[in-house]
């Protein structure tokens, strides 16, 4: 991995997590998730003009991807309601680099070697004490832990279609405007059905908040999705989850959530083992 693309996926680490905060500080999760992918449609609306469309390989890829981007935000959202932003947060993204790697050589011929087997062992250890961290004698819940681990099946299973869509889309950022334009209009269309009259109203005090984490949104994953179209997709996806750290300190900072320091020391745990993975690509 070059220093150019090692660059762009930290940069979209930093991003996610800021967007992902984004959308936990709003209270209402229907509303935050109506306002990015709203607003991610219309960053992908104006970009088309700018870019050249997908190659007609890369289209059952984004039509697909875009499916699994709704069971992604909705799951996300319950993940957010259920648990801490400092919980919820580690085990998705935790959870997708480890899937990714399976994935990738089953669909992308691009086989693990010991490091990564190495960092598999490690993740799964430090994702175990992220999640578990914290209950002292309370009974897990599960609901929350569930949601989220869910939510990080999704995040692998888009990481990789994505990665082969933008790969034969020849075009990465026509990929994005177009991803950004079909993913983006299922939720917001469901919020105005629902709500009707009542959805300008619901939107407008949150609306420069939101946009922002749809600005957010879309600079990281097109950051992403262009590395993986210089990069393999299992050590992209491993650098993209040093977000985990930036999670983790958004939570204690600006949530002023507990992370505690056996949770530190689990979720450091899990970027070794994400960083043995990095080696191994």
């Amino acid at each position: 991995m070059t220093p150019l693309v090692t660059a762009a996926v930290l940069l979209a680490a930093v991003t996610h997590a800021s967007w992902n905060a984004i959308a936990h500080r709003i209270t209402d999760k229907l509303v935050a998730f109506t306002l990015i992918s709203g607003g991610g449609v219309l960053i992908g609306l104006a970009m088309i003009p700018f870019t050249a469309a997908p190659a007609a390989g890369a289209w059952p890829y984004l039509l697909a991807s875009s499916a699994v981007h709704v069971a992604y935000y909705a799951l996300l959202m319950k993940s957010f309601r259920l648990g801490d932003f400092g919980q919820a947060y580690p085990i998705a993204r935790g959870t997708a680099p480890l899937v990714v790697t399976v994935l990738a050589a089953l669909f992308a011929h691009e086989v693990p070697d010991g490091w990564a087997a190495a960092g598999i062992a490690l993740s799964c250890a430090g994702l175990t004490g992220v999640a578990l961290w914290g209950l002292r004698g309370r009974r897990p819940d599960w609901a929350a832990i569930g949601a989220a681990l869910a939510t990080g099946l999704t995040i692998a299973a888009y990481t990789v279609v994505d990665g082969l869509g933008v790969r034969a889309s020849g075009s990465s950022a026509g990929y994005v405007a177009w991803l950004m334009a079909v993913q983006g209009v299922v939720i917001p269309a469901y919020t105005l059905y629902r709500w009707r009259g009542g959805f300008a109203a619901a939107l407008r005090p949150f609306a420069g908040l939101g946009l922002l984490g749809a600005a957010l949104s879309v600079a990281a994953y097109g950051l992403v999705l262009w590395a993986q179209t210089r990069a393999e997709l299992a050590p992209v996806a491993a650098l993209r989850e040093s977000s985990i750290i930036v999670g983790a300190a958004i939570g204690a900072v600006f949530f002023k959530e507990r992370f505690g320091a056996p949770r530190i020391a689990a979720a450091g745990l899990l970027v070794v083992g994400i960083g043995l993975m990095l080696h191994a690509g």
